[in-house]
């Protein structure tokens, strides 16, 4: 009897987890038999993936973290390559944690085994020659825009554009009533969500631009609501000084909810540079996009930085649809001005060129990268 399909799979984080829990699903419908083995979280494990180390090992932040735990990451990295090596998947995934994955994907490969790097990083965006390591490394790519798998083929580095997997999440139509009633705001009123960001630095520079841009609003339209969303306690409390130093008369509704719900209740969005600017065009709001960031970042960002745009919306349509206002330009003054065109017939511009966006990345992205790999698979046996 043929040996069930055996393959590697190694990911980094929840984001990961939640890639390979639907990349699992969707190879299983094929080979119900099929075995993983290598470092998955709770819901690769639920789909019956063995990890060899918790997920935890692989989830480190930041610089002085990160040197703390290297030679622990090293060991963990070493006993995966002997692993691998002495029991040879049909093919290995790595999923995201391009740091950790892309150096074992590397081994692997000049081991002869196949390698898959799911999720492309950031390498049209800025440092772009890390794109000749990531070929060495791999022998597939799997990216969620097209315009990423544009850039792989400019080097002829084998890459699939499998569609993104938030735009199969959220849906092609989001309605406000049913997500103000779960947050509690009052139906009839004009919402502007307020997404400062979700680390410290970024609440740091921003709360003062966009609390004032809302200052500026409130004086010409007293009946506008301000709604925050928040992801901890340290960033309510964070938000809630700025809030006292620079407005206190001003009623902001502080949500500890996800963006997702906080965009979906809301008419417009101001919010921080980030994936949540691809959230918030999937939902269909009009947004406004600010980001400020440190002098000396600044300065090293303008060398490296590729891109003509920084917020995703814009990266994908190659044109501004999404105003886009930073460092020095994100300003209470430029932030208040395009919210109040995004309340007005210009926003409803841009959300029917998000609809159109929308179905662009919606392509049922477990079920392509399962495609794709098992394809790598089949042509890997016919050599």
């Amino acid at each position: 009897m043929e040996r069930p399909l055996r393959i590697g799979i190694v990911a980094g984080e929840l984001s990961g987890d939640t890639l390979g829990e639907g990349f699992i699903k969707a190879i299983k419908q094929q080979y119900p038999d099929a075995e993983f083995v290598g470092i998955g979280g709770p819901k690769m494990i639920a789909q019956g993936c063995e990890s060899l180390f918790d997920m935890e090992e692989l989830s480190v932040m930041g610089l002085v973290e990160v040197l703390g735990r290297l030679p622990r990451l090293l060991k963990v990295k070493a006993e995966l390559v002997k692993y691998f090596t002495t029991n040879p998947p049909d093919v290995f995934v790595g999923i995201d944690a391009p740091d950790f994955n892309l150096r074992l994907e590397l081994d692997l490969k000049n081991a002869g085994i196949k390698t898959v790097h799911y999720v492309s990083p950031s390498v049209w965006a800025w440092r772009q020659k890390r794109i000749f390591g990531i070929a060495k490394a791999t022998n597939l790519v799997l990216a969620f825009l097209p315009f990423e798998k544009a850039f792989y083929d400019k080097f002829d580095v084998p890459c699939e554009f499998i569609g993104h997997t938030l735009a199969d999440a959220i849906p092609l139509e989001s309605a406000k009533a049913p997500a103000r009633e779960l947050l509690g705001l009052e139906q009839d009123k004009r919402w502007l969500a307020v997404l400062p960001g979700s680390r410290g630095g970024e609440l740091k520079m921003l709360a003062e631009p966009f609390i004032q841009a809302c200052k500026l609003l409130h004086a010409k339209d007293p009946e506008l609501g301000f709604v925050v969303a928040l992801v901890n306690q340290k960033r309510r409390e964070q938000f809630e000084a700025a809030w006292q130093e620079f407005a206190p008369e001003l009623e902001f509704k502080l949500i500890d909810d996800t963006a997702k719900n906080v965009i979906t209740a809301s008419d417009a969005v101001m919010l921080a540079s980030g994936t949540v600017a691809l959230e918030c065009m999937l939902i269909k709001r009009p947004m406004v996009v600010g980001y400020r960031v440190n002098a000396i970042t600044a300065f090293i960002a303008r060398r490296l930085v590729k891109t003509k745009y920084v917020s995703l919306p814009n990266i994908l349509a190659d044109q501004e649809l999404v105003k886009e206002y930073l460092l020095e330009e994100c300003t209470p003054d430029n932030l208040a001005a395009e919210v109040e065109r995004l309340l007005g017939a210009h926003g409803e511009a841009m959300v029917s060129k998000f609809t159109e966006m929308h179905h662009w990345i919606r392509k049922d992205a477990d079920q392509q990268a399962a495609k794709a790999v098992l394809n790598l698979i089949e042509m890997n046996k016919a050599v």
